[in-house]
This record gives C-alpha cells, structure tokens and sequence, in this order.
C-alpha cells in the first residue's frame, strides 16, 4: 500500500534547490554517519545516542525514528511531500529507490532517498485545510496519513486539485480538539499528528481560506486597491466585467497622477498563473505609460512566467496570497473599517519552536 511523507529540506528551505535537481528528499542530520549498515531501529538509535550523547530522551527518540524511517520505513513507490519555505508552492514526488549514503562534501546533503519529482509547483492554495494541516508538523521527516492523505497527494500530483477524503477512507482529525498525539502513533512511527504543528504556517492556512471566500473575484481587485492606498497611492478599479488585464490603476499626487504610478492586475485563482497573464500585463503597462506593474497570483507562478517576471525585475512585482497577506498585516490599522470587519485579526504572541 503506497504511504506518503513529508520531508523537509532545512529549516529555510536551504536544500530545496539541491532536492529538485539532484532528484534526491532528505538531508539533514549532518552529525550521524552512514546508516547503509544500521538495519534495525535499535542500531539507529545506537548511532544518533552516540553523537548527542547528553540529550535529552526525546531528542533521541525523536531523531531516531524519524532518520529510520528515511532509512527503513519509506518504501520504494511512496509519494514525498515536500512544503517550499521559499515559495508558496508544494513539491510531491515518488521514491524510486533505497536509502543512501552520498559522499557529497557537504555534511548535510548525504542521507537521501532517490526521488521522482512529479510536481514541483502546486499552490498550498490548491490544497484544502484539513491536508495543509498534516503537512504543518514540525518533524523533518513523517508520515503522512490522516484523511486519505496517500490518495489525494497522487491525484494533487497528477491534477492539481485535492479532491478531499473519500468518505470510506476519511477519518477525519478534528482540529479544533486534537490536544496531543494521535491515538495509535508510537515513537517508533513519527506521523504529523504525533508533534508539534507550525502555527505560525497554520494561520497564515486558515487566512489564506478565509480570505478567498471572503474576496473571490472581483471583489478581491478593491481589497488589493485598499492595501494599496493605506500604502499611500490613490487607486482607481474598473467596473465588473472585461478589464483589458487593467484590475487596479494607482498613482501617487494629489491627483494619483504622478509617479511612482503601476496597474495591477489580479487573478484570484487557485492555480499557478502562467506567463500569457504576465505578457498581458507587461502589454498593458506599455499602453498605459506606466512603468511599474503589480501581478496578485494568487496561486502563485508557473516556472516560465517566473523567468519572465526575473527578466522585468525592476517592473514588475508579484504577490502570491502569502505577500498579500503579509501586505495587509504592515497596513492593517489603516484600512477601511469595512474591510476590518471582514477580516477581524489579532496579533497573539506565542513561544517559537524548532522543528525536530
């Protein structure tokens, strides 16, 4: 039965790049030597006691378990998740051997498993909340299994859509009352309910959700015009209807007509934008005299229009959902009370944990 995993690639998404190319998912745990040899868990823990030799149990089980499941438990076929910290997009492959050993001069990059990586840009907006949830745990390396995860990360790589539980395979977690690991997850088997979660990414989750449904279609152009305007640009938004890639025209002046002066254009999709979008509104930027534009993907980039956008770097700007967010946090005091009444937020502080 084919399992999925989520395996990190560093704490700032340092090895994402290395993973993508070498076709490769670990890393990490430069300190533990070769596990080829090391063929029970008991031998693992062996080897990780040995170099954090004063730490406190829980370290060690939890290092343990997960570098055996990247040396024993992953099977060959599995599917890999792998969150990007550096954009806001998912990579999902398939294992396509055993584990290894790299002699790569860097100590970091020498526990792997071979990969296949199917996909390397699906939108987290694509993904409904119960399953970014699972993908939130702090592990490095972890099963994946609650709520027919297996199922729906191969059809999201194939897709690019989650189609959500079935409802003979979903058994559902509910969030608002989990208060500890799941019921039947031991140490030896580390899964995503078993740890901690990442709430600072839970939230921003939950925003993200709230968000859309809050300002799908072109209701979303006048949230985009207010963030906008508490930035200090007096906007304008066309009527409803066939925009020309025009969403949202901003100058600054008295009038709105001096420069600095840009169009934005926003697509409010789940689905990564691809580069006729981006030619539209260079194309458009040209027609208007304007030589600065903003591109609201909601869903993020396609790779060629990412290679447009870094050939226009200083024209054009791009928010995925996670930078218009972060664009409504810094302005958040000084937008319209309507909108603060849709979007009620609180600044909570909390105590900052490492991922395991």
């Amino acid at each position: 039965m084919t399992q999925a995993w989520m395996i990190r690639a560093g704490r700032a998404g340092e090895r994402e790049q290395w993973a993508l190319k070498n076709g490769v998912s670990g890393g990490g745990f430069y300190e533990v030597a070769d596990l080829t040899a090391a063929t029970t868990r008991e031998e693992v823990a062996a080897r990780v006691a040995d170099v954090f030799a004063g730490a406190a149990d829980g370290k060690l089980q939890n290092f343990s378990a997960q570098l055996w499941a990247l040396r024993d438990r992953i099977s060959t076929g599995d599917l890999v998740v792998m969150p990007l910290k550096n954009s806001p997009h998912l990579a999902i492959g398939r294992v396509t051997g055993g584990y290894e050993y790299r002699t790569d001069p860097d100590p970091s990059l020498r526990h792997v498993r071979p990969v296949e990586w199917l996909v390397t840009d699906v939108p987290r907006t694509a993904v409904k909340q119960d399953l970014l949830y699972s993908l939130g745990a702090f592990l490095t390396i972890c099963e994946v299994k609650r709520n027919d995860a297996a199922h729906r990360i191969a059809v999201i790589a194939d897709k690019r859509v989650d189609p959500g539980a079935r409802p003979s395979e979903g058994k559902f977690t509910a969030i608002a009352s989990k208060s500890g690991p799941a019921a039947n997850s031991t140490k030896d088997e580390p899964d995503s309910e078993s740890e901690g979660i990442d709430v600072e990414q839970y939230a921003l989750d939950r925003l993200t959700s709230h968000l859309i449904e809050t300002y799908a279609g072109h209701k979303m152009q006048y949230l985009v015009a207010a963030v906008l305007t508490a930035e200090g640009f007096t906007c304008t938004v066309p009527d409803a209807g066939p925009d020309q890639g025009i969403d949202v025209l901003a100058g600054t002046g008295p009038l709105g007509l001096d420069e600095p002066r840009l169009v934005a254009q926003v697509k409010s999709e789940a689905g990564a934008v691809g580069s006729p979008v981006v030619q539209q509104l260079l194309g458009t930027m040209s027609g208007h005299q304007t030589q600065q534009g903003l591109l609201v993907a909601w869903g993020g980039l396609t790779k060629p229009a990412e290679q447009i956008v870094a050939q226009n770097y200083f024209r054009v700007r791009v928010w995925s959902a996670s930078d218009l967010l972060q664009a409504i946090f810094r302005n958040y005091d000084r937008l319209p009370e309507e909108i603060r009444t849709e979007l009620p937020l609180k600044r909570v502080w909390t105590l900052v944990e490492e991922p395991g």
